[in-house]
């Protein structure tokens, strides 16, 4: 799709060109604070933190839980831009509500208790702009594994444009997840 050159480059055109977007197999694009963003194929490393995660969710959660790797959510715009289509590394919903049933490529983040991101190559955009993104969404939690960092933090109680509480602690230390999850994630293995 092409825009002719006199015509103004608009938020709707901007979407437009997004969801037509082909990308290279194993790529995935997706429209964060106005920008069209597209990521290469993530590394082994990046997704072994992933599956130390979803484990010890899946075993350890006080509410049974639903994962979703790369599952396309439509958020609140960010002011002057369309709305946010962002693709988290994980996404967990509890599984009373089988949210990723039915569920259309990009689906409301309604029920959505936390997304999991693993810095890889732009972790500027996974510290910032897809936090930003999810808290617009009311998204509970926001739980990010800082590779460079070596450090885990949970952002937590979303209003507006940002989380208005975070924990920060260095890899090898447990981080307390809480309710609907109510358990403390062990990161000794991040190491």
């Amino acid at each position: 799709m092409t825009a002719v050159a006199h015509e103004p480059i608009t938020q709707e055109l901007l979407l437009e060109w997004f969801l037509a977007l082909e990308t290279p197999e194993g790529f995935q694009a997706e429209l964060i604070e106005g920008e069209i963003v597209v990521t290469p194929p993530p590394d082994g490393d990046h997704e072994d933190y992933i599956g130390l995660i979803v484990g010890q969710v899946i075993r350890r959660s006080e509410t049974d839980m639903q994962f979703s790797g790369n599952k396309g959510l439509k958020l609140k715009k960010a002011e002057g831009c369309p709305k946010d289509h962002v693709i988290p590394d994980g996404t967990f919903a509890p599984m009373a509500l089988r949210l990723y049933r039915g569920a259309d490529p990009w689906m409301p983040c309604n029920g959505v208790a936390m997304v999991l991101e693993v810095t890889s190559s732009k972790p500027k955009i996974d510290r910032e702009a897809r936090r930003r993104c999810c808290a617009r969404g009311g998204i509970p939690l926001y739980l990010l594994i800082d590779r460079s960092a070596a450090q885990v933090t949970l952002f937590s109680d979303p209003e507006k444009n940002d989380y208005q509480q975070h924990c920060t602690l260095a890899f090898g230390k447990p981080l307390t997840l809480p309710e609907p999850f109510a358990f403390d994630l062990d990161t000794t293995d991040f190491l």
